[in-house]
């Protein structure tokens, strides 16, 4: 969502911004622009609707350079995605600004501008920062002065990057509530999004913080916070292991990204020895006091929650509630005595799980937990534990291994809270085995691929899907779904099977394919009772069935073999199988399958 990048060197760096976009496609957007200062001291300026490509033709036939400048890809909130509504917005053929994030104080601050005859081009938010920067400029204002006054009067959430060229080889940004991070380079320096945007020319980095604002020249950087008081943040190296932004020969990210899950669960669960200090030093007091559970994730993170609420039950013995953040933070909620607040986000930088987090009062939980991919991100950053998943940048907007090492990193949680529960009917020689043969059960449900490609093309010309599953499989039911409308756009919804007759049933026809999980567990003979009504309404049904069981195929029941697992392990391994289903029905459909319409991968707005 919104990509930032900026640069401030001693070189040109029109194709430094250009690249920096490029890698910042994945995030969603639907407009690019870029602004630079050139050695005249003018500013210069491209920005078009659609993809970056578009960006890059035009600088082709109409090269702009400069030494300093920002660039940005564009969601849009504020006004349709079109060149004007397009960042950098531009005051006074001077400054020129990106933004990440909502001004929710936007209208008040437009009409204030307006009645000092302030002219507004966009019906956007952003542009009304960068007429308040512009304002304290036409007084006398540095730059840097310009905007800490700026950010001081607005509300909501930002990241900015601003370049005006009256000051010499300078660029101010600054952050609240959506991130942003600093490049390090020699006689450079930069800023963007996320550090993918910049591993192209650097591999150092400094996180800053909500607060900050920053001064960037050639030279170096300077931080300050709110007061305008110089404070120091970390720098933080990254290895060539962090950077995994080539398809690899695959056709799609999302297709490379469920190949790689084998080798990012072992990444993920390749600890030496199950310990509560795989959680962080404070673990062992904190797990020992724990009494209850509050799971608070947004999407796809949301459906591991689910899966962990099951796990944490029934093997731990532990009361856990699992609710969407966006919810969460909006209501009044009561936390059982001794509550682990567990936060699952791929990001690190979500907006409502982070605000959610802001939300609890001082006395609320016992301890934050973070469950995420990203160390460094502000989730980790304001928790007190956290677990990081291995899963490596993930650019598929549709999310896959980033879900299945969340699963794994929960199981290892309900392993360590289990412990402490002399009833507890967790089997940890059962979970070792479970951990240890998932890498290649995912291999071999990988395997499967053709034919649940062949499986479909039943739904190139389905408008509506049904999902099926019971007990802890009703949330990978819930979570194949999603998939399957996020990258296909077929209304799908998921359903607990025993639900059928509660009103859904009245939804199935012939017309209605009805996908459904069925492992070899306690629940199987219920879950074919239920599909026995599914056929009799004339429903199509699509069966991923554990091999073992031998389905019985016949006509409108379609059987797709999956591996025999654990009972553990099983959860995992049938999202893998959904993922592949969901892929290969957005192929034939045609849609973008990395970068669905109207969808970013990182949301970091309201």
């Amino acid at each position: 969502m919104c990509g930032i990048v900026a640069a401030a060197a001693k070189r040109e760096v029109s194709e430094i911004l250009l690249e920096g976009l490029r890698r910042l496609e994945y995030r969603g957007y639907d407009s690019a622009g870029m602004a630079l200062v050139d050695t005249g001291q003018s500013l210069q300026l491209h920005k078009y609707p659609g993809k970056v490509k578009a960006l890059e033709d035009a600088n082709q036939l109409n090269p702009i350079t400069g030494y300093r400048g920002v660039a940005h890809t564009r969601w849009a909130t504020h006004g349709e995605p079109n060149a004007t509504n397009a960042h950098p917005h531009v005051a006074s053929h001077r400054v020129a600004l990106v933004h990440n994030g909502i001004i929710e104080n936007h209208a008040l601050l437009r009409e204030e501008l307006r009645s000092d005859g302030v002219v507004f081009s966009s019906e956007t938010d952003t542009e009304v920062i960068v007429h308040l920067v512009d304002v304290a400029l036409s007084r006398g204002a540095s730059l840097f002065a310009a905007v800490q006054e700026t950010v001081a009067r607005l509300e909501g959430a930002y990241a900015i990057a601003v370049v005006d060229t009256d000051h010499d080889d300078e660029i101010v940004v600054a952050r609240e509530g959506s991130p942003l991070v600093l490049g390090v380079g020699i006689g450079e320096t930069f800023a963007g999004s996320d550090t993918l945007a910049l591993r192209q020319v650097t591999d150092t980095f400094v996180y800053l913080e909500d607060g900050d604002l920053a001064r960037l020249t050639p030279a170096g950087f300077e931080i300050f916070d709110v007061a305008g008081e110089s404070i120091e943040r970390a720098t933080t190296r990254l290895t060539s292991a962090d950077d995994q932004g080539d398809r690899g020969g695959f056709e799609h990210y999302m297709l490379k990204e469920i190949y790689e899950q084998p080798d990012r669960l072992r990444d993920t669960l390749g600890f030496a020895e199950l310990s509560d200090e795989l959680f962080g030093e404070a673990a062992t007091t904190v797990f020992d006091q724990v009494q209850a559970v509050q799971i608070i994730a947004c999407g796809t993170s949301y459906h591991a929650g689910l899966v962990a609420r099951h796990w944490l039950e029934a093997l731990a013995g532990i009361p856990c509630q699992v609710e969407v953040a966006s919810e969460f933070r909006y209501r009044k909620s009561v936390a059982l005595p001794g509550t682990l607040v567990v936060t699952i986000s791929q990001s690190g930088e979500t907006a409502d799980t982070l605000a959610a987090i802001k939300h609890l009062g001082d006395d609320y939980a016992l301890a934050k937990l973070a469950i995420c991919n990203v160390d460094h991100s502000a989730i980790v950053r304001a928790s007190d534990l956290v677990f990081l998943t291995q899963a490596g940048a993930e650019i598929g907007v549709a999310s896959t291994k980033a879900f299945t090492t969340q699963l794994a990193a929960l199981l290892v949680l309900t392993a360590c809270l289990a412990r402490r529960n002399p009833e507890s009917e967790l089997d940890e020689s059962a979970l070792r085995q479970a951990m240890a043969e998932l890498p290649q059960a995912v291999e071999a449900t990988i395997a499967k691929d053709k034919a649940i490609q062949a499986v479909a093309t039943n739904f190139i010309n389905r408008d509506h899907a049904l999902f099926l599953g019971r007990g802890v499989y009703h949330p990978i039911a819930k979570e194949g779904a999603l998939k399957l409308k996020e990258i296909s756009y077929i209304h799908a919804e998921a359903y607990p099977a025993g639900e059928l007759k509660h009103g859904p049933l009245a939804l199935v026809d012939e017309k209605m394919p009805v996908v459904a999980v069925a492992p070899k567990d306690d629940l199987l003979e219920k879950l074919r009772s239920n599909l026995a009504e599914v056929r009799a309404r004339g429903g199509q049904l699509f069966v991923f069935a554990d091999q073992a069981l031998a389905y019985e195929q016949g006509p409108g029941v379609t059987v797709i073999d999956v591996p025999s697992v654990s009972e553990l392990a099983g959860p995992i391994v049938y999202t893998v199988v959904l993922q592949l289903l969901s892929y290969h029905v957005a192929l034939a459909k045609g849609t973008d399958v990395d970068k669905p319409r109207n969808l970013a991968k990182s949301v970091t707005v309201e």
